[in-house]
């Protein structure tokens, strides 16, 4: 939901009506633009291989963090989210056409202008190629920003990756505040369609394996989620108030939206948002194409849609006899697996079934143990 793949006004609109419904705003990894700060939200700056907002060009055309860039920035935000990779394109990039990059989105970025070429981001980050010195990283930054919350976001690949990075995270004692996972399922106009179709771990089983890795190692509570060290965020088509609920129940203690929220600014699906010929202005910069989309009107829409979907997971909490999302458990929620048979969640996936710490002694579920074990011959890549 970056500036330059949405529009000027879309992102005015999402922000104000974040601001008018008091939640916050992710920003995408496009940087924090005037429209973000103008709308007036809390914001969440997401921060990605090519350093939007942060960052310059190296010698070697290759972009690099700039700290004294980062702390001119990060007062407009509330937290900050390290992208590690996106559910609708694992392990590739970001791409915005060079004629959708205008003087606005180059200022934003950080960009020459007029642009000769498409902005394309790096698969992998230059500030770390490592789990240490990523934990490092995000140290940097929270002591940069003067203890604002930092995390990381992720789509769950290999699990035993993960477990490397929650290995680092126990022995360094260094751990992000907390860690939003993108499910496959997620969308995107800004990615091969290989990647968004194929690519990456969907988010039932990715929030599963990663909330059951961190309460294996002690850094989430199974019991009452609200006393986790490290919060959990669930993105990836969350629409409604039970795909909330369902989210809180696979482990979430927050949950993001993008797509709906583009429904709410009057989304048709036109699938035009590569080619700036967006027909309802949401995600193209053609000036005569996005004047259509009046911000005063639409952020009341966005903040509509934000209390009635949060509304209807309260009341599936009340009918099912739960008073917070941190007591939402796996059990909670049924899923039929087929004719005249259904399982709960905690049935489906076993290794709900892990005690807090308990990979730290080796033992629990035998998927887990198998994930944790980094000497068990899977290779583990750099990031």
């Amino acid at each position: 939901m970056s500036y330059g793949a949405l529009s000027d006004r879309a992102v005015l609109a999402l922000s104000s009506g974040a601001k008018l419904g008091g939640f916050y705003h992710n920003t995408g990894e496009g940087a924090i633009s005037k429209f973000h700060k103008e709308g007036g939200a809390d914001l969440i700056w997401n921060i990605g291989t090519a350093y939007f907002g942060c960052g310059t060009f190296a010698e070697d055309g290759s972009r690099i963090f700039d700290p004294d860039l980062f702390v001119e920035n990060v007062a407009h935000a509330a937290m900050i989210e390290i992208k590690l990779s996106q559910g609708a394109k694992p392990a590739h990039g970001g791409m915005l056409p060079k004629e959708k990059i205008s003087p606005e989105i180059a200022e934003a970025r950080n960009l020459p202008y007029p642009a000769t070429q498409d902005c394309n981001s790096p698969s992998r980050h230059s500030a770390f190629s490592d789990s240490h010195v990523l934990c490092e990283f995000v140290a940097k930054l929270r002591g940069l920003s003067e203890g604002k919350p930092v995390g990381i976001k992720l789509c769950m690949g290999h699990p035993e990756e993960f477990a490397a990075l929650v290995h680092t995270f126990v022995e360094t004692g260094e751990h992000p505040d907390f860690i939003t996972i993108d499910g496959s399922e997620g969308g995107t106009g800004a990615a091969p369609p290989e990647f968004s179709n194929s690519i990456g771990t969907p988010l039932n089983e990715g929030l599963s394996l990663a909330h059951a890795i961190l309460v294996g190692a002690g850094l989430r509570d199974p019991i009452d989620k609200s006393q986790s060290k490290v919060a959990l965020i669930a993105s990836g088509k969350v629409i409604s108030g039970f795909s909330m609920y369902r989210n809180f129940a696979l482990g979430a203690d927050v949950c993001n939206a993008a797509r709906s929220f583009l429904f709410s600014l009057g989304c048709i699906q036109a699938l035009k948002c590569n080619t700036n010929t967006c027909p309802t202005g949401i995600t193209t910069q053609n000036k005569d194409l996005s004047w259509g989309l009046d911000p005063s009107s639409k952020q009341v829409r966005v903040a509509n849609f934000h209390r009635e979907t949060v509304k209807a997971c309260q009341e599936i909490m009340g009918a099912t006899g739960v008073e917070s999302w941190s007591h939402v458990r796996p059990h909670h929620v049924c899923r039929r697996i087929g004719l005249g048979q259904s399982r709960t969640l905690e049935e489906i996936f076993d290794h709900f079934n892990v005690g807090k710490g308990e990979l730290l002694d080796g033992s629990g579920p035998a998927r887990l143990v198998k994930c944790w074990d980094l000497n068990d011959g899977v290779s583990i890549r750099a990031m």
